[in-house]
């Protein structure tokens, strides 16, 4: 049941970024946050600024080398 939730939960990211082209981030985000991004912020846009407030809200929990990737895009002008 856990695999298949987990399955849906990616296919529900991974077919809207398929279908609009990334407008935020990078590749280091989309590389070392993917899986943050499905634990606490599935089902939520990518490109939306409700996945900023999330990771925001979540910042503690997610990954370090998610946090990592963070902080070098926040250090390189990104918001």
């Amino acid at each position: 049941m856990r695999s298949l939730i987990l399955a849906v939960s990616l296919g529900a990211i991974a077919v809207p970024a398929a279908a609009q082209t990334l407008q935020r981030g990078n590749a280091d985000l989309q590389t070392y946050c993917a899986g943050d991004a499905i634990t606490f912020c599935a089902g939520i846009d990518p490109n939306s600024p409700q996945m900023d407030a999330c990771f925001k809200k979540n910042m503690s929990q997610m990954s370090p080398n998610c946090r990592r990737a963070i902080d070098a895009y926040k250090s390189g002008g990104g918001k």
